[in-house]
């Protein structure tokens, strides 16, 4: 038997095409998941995280890894982009606000991390 995927294993799942009459998560729901996505918050209607880097060249490595991701899953975060940084935003522009969606591509660059 095949083993469930636990409600919080974001890496696991695939985004899925927004339409404009989904409902974006509650305040409420984003910090109870939040749990699961270390050095994450809510922050102005987004999931935001700072990633620092010794140099550009990692920093680059990194972006271009995020473009990959967010191409693969048809999501695609705000960035800005320093010498040895990087600020990424996720939110779900069709619904106004935080979908699972978010929740993947943010827990799939935690993951790309830890390798």
């Amino acid at each position: 038997m095949a083993k469930k995927t636990k409600p919080m294993d974001f890496t696991r799942r695939k985004c899925k095409a927004c339409e404009g009459g989904a409902k974006p998560y509650s305040e409420k729901q984003i910090n109870k998941l939040l749990k699961s996505l270390p050095d994450w918050e809510f922050r102005n209607g987004s999931l935001v995280r700072a990633f620092e880097f010794m140099n550009f060249y990692q920093t680059m490595a990194f972006v271009n890894t995020v473009a990959w991701l967010a191409n693969m899953e048809n999501h695609h975060p705000d960035m800005e982009v320093g010498y040895s940084r990087c600020v990424i935003r996720y939110n779900t522009h069709a619904i106004g606000g935080i979908s699972e969606n978010d929740f993947i591509c943010a827990a799939k660059i935690n993951a790309i991390l830890a390798l």
